[in-house]
């Protein structure tokens, strides 16, 4: 260029300082504008924020000799994203004018540093609010669970962004309120809002969580209708539902159909797998992964020895853990002992279990305790079980989980003066038990089942029908496992409660609603008990019907008598 104005100057000096690692040209480009104007401070400072430290980035804005509202803002929105909110807060009493950016990063970075009460006065003394600040405030109020006020704020919004709309999807999903992040979800379509990676990654995490297979499908078709269908991050968020929701088979097409796959690709498909007891398609998986020089990390071990678990690879589990820091260089984190102990303990091999947690490097925690006590009710060990839960309940004396899985020991070695003792203690602790509960889509409506429900409007036909597959399955050998029933009661009433527990009840009305040769799957909010698994095998045989149940811990499908985890979980 023959003639270069300031103007030309910042255009490239822009470039140079948005780009991490060109700080160093930046500085020289900007040595060399001969007549520098307020921009190209601005400009720098906004690069220094960016790439350097904020001693270096504050000597710079006191060089700047004409500092306008965009200076004040850089240098209050750079303190404020490396939560400085001190020194945040000192530069914006000490600026002579304030604008809604100002408002914003002040708000945005009170949020950000857990400081919710500072950010509301804040919001409260707001002379403009813009968007971005209710937002944030949204935002706020979701990150510490303060739903109803989040949900005021949305309401009360004159104006409202995809982000904002986004903050609420993610907030209401990520409160464990899927449901509700999905009803949000559909009214921002009908207004013609068109969901971005971020709305999308949301609801599908929500279809997970409520095994939403219907609305996680037309969200498939949504991003295949955008510019996301080639975006890594979009496939394997459809990728991890379709595992979630029970359809392996679509799950690892989209999976051979996606162009780039990076770790988190392989991740979800290996934990995939792993989740559906195909342990041996999981560990094919990881080598296949290491041939393409895909570097495993944390998660990917997590998933590798959760295949190991499922599919009762004790050895093989054990090589992987020991080859984890050697071969690859990733520390043990609580959640691979976790994994490690529930290994060696379901396949009986509790005392290891117990030296695996004395060798621990770090404090054991509760999950630690709580798959040590899972495994002690499967073997029947008192001794083990009993230090277990003393362990577990130091931890976490809320833990209703603890408290059950001793009652459960107790009662499968029929100590029902030992049941009592323990349930007197949760009632004198004021722990409640999580009730648990299935359910089933059918038709986009999910139909939800308590153990002995007494509310669903089909329940004349359900007990029909389970009447009906009980005479059966006693005429094909099923005999109830009492000892699922963990109530001092009689056989014949031990039998009643054991019919009426939650699955069954949404299995038998999956058998009457879904028709024939579409899988049945029902999700469930506990593990499945014994008597269950055992029974579904006999209906699967009886009902020649494919029966697809997700419990806590992993997928079963049950055909044909059988079930893919091998009666090992």
């Amino acid at each position: 260029m023959t003639v270069k104005t300031t103007v030309t100057w910042n255009a490239m000096l822009a470039g140079y300082s948005r780009k991490p690692g060109k700080l160093t040209e930046a500085q020289k480009l900007f040595d060399q504008i001969p007549e520098k104007d307020t921009v190209s401070y601005n400009i720098m400072l906004a690069g220094y924020v960016q790439n350097s430290d904020m001693e270096t980035v504050w000597s710079f804005f006191n060089s700047i000799p004409s500092k306008d509202i965009a200076s004040w803002n850089t240098m209050i929105s750079g303190f404020a994203q490396k939560g400085a909110m001190a020194k945040a807060r000192e530069l914006f009493l000490a600026m002579p004018e304030k604008n809604s950016v100002t408002w914003s990063a002040m708000i945005s970075g009170y949020v950000e540093c857990g400081a919710l009460e500072l950010a509301e006065e804040f919001f409260e003394f707001a002379a403009v609010k813009s968007v971005v600040a209710w937002t944030a405030m949204i935002n706020g109020y979701m990150k510490f669970g303060k739903i109803e006020k989040a949900e005021r704020l949305f309401k009360e919004m004159p104006v409202k962004n995809l982000v904002t709309w986004n903050a609420m999807i993610a907030g209401y999903v990520e409160n464990c309120r899927a449901e509700d992040g999905l009803k949000i979800f559909r009214i921002m379509l009908r207004y013609g809002i068109r969901p971005n990676h971020s709305s999308l990654s949301s609801v599908l995490l929500g279809c997970s969580e409520l095994s939403a297979l219907q609305l996680g499908k037309q969200v498939h078709q949504l991003v295949c209708k955008s510019s996301l269908r080639d975006d890594t991050t979009a496939c394997t968020s459809l990728i991890s539902m379709y595992c979630k929701c029970g359809v392996l088979d679509d799950a690892w097409k989209l999976f051979l159909e996606t162009k780039s796959k990076d770790i988190v690709s392989w991740n979800a498909m290996i934990s995939g797998y792993a989740q559906h007891g195909a342990g041996e398609k999981a560990l094919h998986l990881f080598e296949e992964m290491r041939g393409e020089g895909i570097k495993p990390d944390w998660i990917t071990f997590v998933a590798v020895l959760l295949a190991c678990n499922h599919a009762g690879l004790v050895d093989i589990g054990v090589r992987y853990f020991d080859s984890m820091v050697k071969d690859y260089g990733v520390e043990p984190r609580p959640d691979h002992y976790t994994c490690m102990v529930d290994l060696l303990g379901r396949a009986g091999k509790l005392v290891e279990a117990v030296d695996l947690i004395k060798k621990m490097p770090f404090k054991p925690h509760s999950a630690i305790f709580g798959t040590l006590l899972g495994a002690c009710r499967i073997h029947k060990n008192l001794e083990l079980a009993e230090f277990a839960a003393q362990n577990l309940l130091n931890l976490d004396p809320q833990s209703a989980a603890g408290y059950v899985q001793l009652a459960n020991v107790y009662a499968a070695t029929n100590k029902w003066d030992h049941v009592a003792r323990v349930r007197r203690s949760m009632k004198d602790n004021k722990v409640v038990k999580t009730p648990g509960y299935s359910w089933i889509e059918i038709k986009n409506t999910v139909h939800e089942f308590r153990s002995g429900d007494r509310v669903h409007p089909e329940l004349a036909s359900i007990h029909e029908k389970l009447n009906e597959l009980e005479k059966k399955m006693k005429l094909a050998g099923y005999v109830p496992d009492l000892e699922s029933a963990l109530h001092d009661v009689g056989e014949e009433q031990k039998e009643q409660l054991l019919l009426w527990h939650s699955e069954k009840l949404a299995i038998a009305f999956g058998l009457i609603a879904v028709p024939y040769g579409t899988p049945i799957r029902v999700f469930k909010n506990l593990r499945v008990c014994g008597d269950c698994h055992r029974a579904i095998k006999y209906i699967s045989a009886i009902e020649r019907r494919e029966i697809i149940v997700r419990d806590t811990v992993r997928f079963h499908h049950f055909m044909g008598g059988c079930c893919s985890c091998g009666d090992y979980w």
